[in-house]
């Protein structure tokens, strides 16, 4: 959520950084302008009301007692109560259409972040070159299913279109993967969390899915209760949660989190080509990482994640692109985000593996996450994610990168202690 002060104080920046996003919020500031001023005068209309009343208040006993007639008064304070009854109904009102036009904005880009959609994206860096083959690539489908790793056949047959089962040396690469992203998390320093799958409706209200992308989600529904609950679409859902209505103080920050759990998105796969196997699915495996950090802190926090991120896939020996997102393509509740990106060979086409952002205060101000600075003043905490690493782009495009002229897999060196094995051969399933 952003904050109204800075709304008041400079309304004119913050429509020129919303129309980076590509969207025309002008408008609903205004409204929530409007909103806000008729709120702040309502206040202190009904706050000099409430005044009079203990005013009149206080004369009643003193009449009583020099026998005087109160008639006048009390029908002075009863008018005064139903005015205040009446402003009270309308500033109720106010606040709510406030609130939901406040939900309604998204994050501002940061300044160096560039106006537009995907096509004005920036890249930043590559790293090796995109793998040459000289005999004809199999896909990743393909690969996977003669080399016994996936059996998307019997994964639609249990959970429909969008869903596949690993078997085998396939569940042995996939936990690989988990394993060597989890050991160099926590070389670095980061805790490992295990948080529950299903959330709270909360949850998705602070992290700034809700109530705007609410319909995204699988929510579960209980006959034995009203409570909303959903399953996280990423583990950073939990994580920027772990701190809702703290106080935390600047020395234990930065707070660094990382997460292994699946993630369910309602989103399905299309009929695209792009789309076909592993790239995208209802559940899939990723590793988290969240940051909380002082607003100093922010952009050092930023830069480590990104790089973390890198090195991973870096250590596999994928080919990547590292870029930076034009704001129309960051996430409504991000300030800046970087994408890193594999090469999938049989496509001809890079498929993001990990976003990391920076969400500034806009999610601690919706948590009511705080901290202490070193003067002991409150200030919003700055909350950043990003994926450490996602497997289910991971794995197509490392099946595809390591493919040999025999139809074998070559297992990259950084994952063989978890294999056990130097190269993988096709298998029956």
């Amino acid at each position: 959520m952003l904050d109204i002060k800075l709304l008041r104080t400079q309304p004119e920046k913050v429509k020129a950084a919303l129309r980076k996003r590509q969207m025309d919020l002008d408008g609903v500031i205004d409204e929530i302008l409007a909103l806000d001023a008729e709120r702040r005068g309502l206040i202190g209309e009904t706050e000099e009301m409430k005044a009079a009343q203990n005013t009149a208040g206080k004369k009643i006993p003193a009449m009583k007692k020099a026998g005087e007639d109160t008639t006048a008064v009390m029908v002075e304070m009863k008018g005064l109560a139903e005015q205040v009854k009446v402003k009270e109904a309308r500033l109720a009102e106010i606040e709510a259409a406030q609130q939901d036009r406040m939900l309604a904005l998204p994050n501002l880009p940061d300044d160096d972040v560039p106006a537009g959609g995907k096509e004005a994206n920036v890249e930043l860096r590559t790293f090796l070159e995109k793998p040459e083959f000289n005999f004809a690539i199999k896909d990743h489908m393909e690969l996977s299913e003669s080399l016994g790793l996936i059996d998307y056949k019997r994964g639609a047959k249990l959970g429909g279109n969008g869903s596949w089962v690993y078997r085998g040396a396939g569940a042995r690469l996939e936990w690989a993967l988990l394993n060597f992203f989890i050991a160099q998390h926590l070389a670095d320093g980061y805790e490992l969390v295990l948080p529950p799958h299903m959330l709270g409706w909360e949850c998705g209200y602070v992290a700034g899915q809700f109530p705007k992308f609410e319909e995204e989600v699988f929510h579960i529904a209980n006959p034995a209760t009203e409570e909303k609950k959903f399953m996280l679409p990423t583990a950073e859902t939990a994580l920027v949660n772990l701190h809702r209505d703290e106080i935390l103080e600047a020395d234990e920050l930065p707070k660094k989190y990382i997460a292994y759990t699946p993630c369910y998105r309602r989103e399905a796969g299309s009929y695209r080509s792009e789309e076909r196997g592993m790239i995208r699915g209802h559940q899939f495996n990723k590793v988290e990482m969240v940051q909380y950090a002082t607003a100093e802190g922010s952009a050092a926090a930023f830069e480590e994640m990104v790089g973390k991120a890198e090195k991973l896939v870096q250590q596999l020996g994928l080919h990547h692109r590292v870029s930076m997102l034009a704001a129309g393509d960051v996430s409504a509740g991000m300030a800046r985000t970087y994408d890193i990106e594999v090469w999938i060979p049989s496509m001809g086409i890079y498929k993001e593996v990990s976003s990391a952002s920076n969400a500034r205060d806009y999610q601690a101000r919706r948590g009511s996450i705080r901290y202490r600075d070193g003067e002991k003043k409150l200030q919003f905490a700055h909350t950043l994610n990003a994926s450490g690493l996602a497997t289910s782009r991971i794995f197509p495009a490392l099946v595809e990168q390591y493919q040999t002229a025999e139809g074998n897999l070559r297992v990259p060196e950084v994952l063989q202690p978890y294999m056990g094995c130097e190269v993988i051969t096709p298998a029956k399933m």
